[in-house]
């Protein structure tokens, strides 16, 4: 019998701004705000003792001190995008990687990030585990 992969998302959104850099998008090389909608996937092949694969709470936790450190700020002021445009894609590839270091990754074996800057534009980047 093939071994399940269990999926567990939590969802928050947040207003930034930023402004594109290194080539001419018009309107989006100036600063301006985006309405981001942030999804957290996690992945695993296992449950912990409770039938969780992680548990909620500790996922909004996380999730939500993340999102405060990027609620009304300007992308291209904080230190983690220097030198960085700040896409959709470099972003979520940010989120990712900080949420990897704070979730306990004994049950997980990817998460992704599923970021939205609109209601029709979003980049994702998943974070193999193990």
């Amino acid at each position: 019998m093939p071994t399940p992969t269990y999926t567990v998302a939590v969802q928050r959104d947040f207003v930034a701004q930023h402004f594109l850099v290194g080539g001419d998008w018009g309107a989006e090389n100036f600063k301006h705000s985006h309405h981001y909608v942030v999804e957290l996937q996690l992945e695993g092949d296992r449950l912990d003792q409770h039938g969780y694969l992680v548990d909620i709470v500790d996922i909004e936790r996380h999730l939500n001190a993340l999102v405060a450190h990027y609620r009304d700020q300007t992308l291209n002021d904080l230190p983690e995008f220097a030198g960085l445009n700040p896409s959709i894609e470099h972003f979520s590839r940010l989120l990712v990687h900080s949420l990897a270091e704070r979730l306990p990754a004994g049950t997980l074996t990817a998460l992704t990030i599923k970021l939205w800057e609109n209601e029709i534009a979003w980049a994702a980047c998943r974070l193999p585990l193990r």
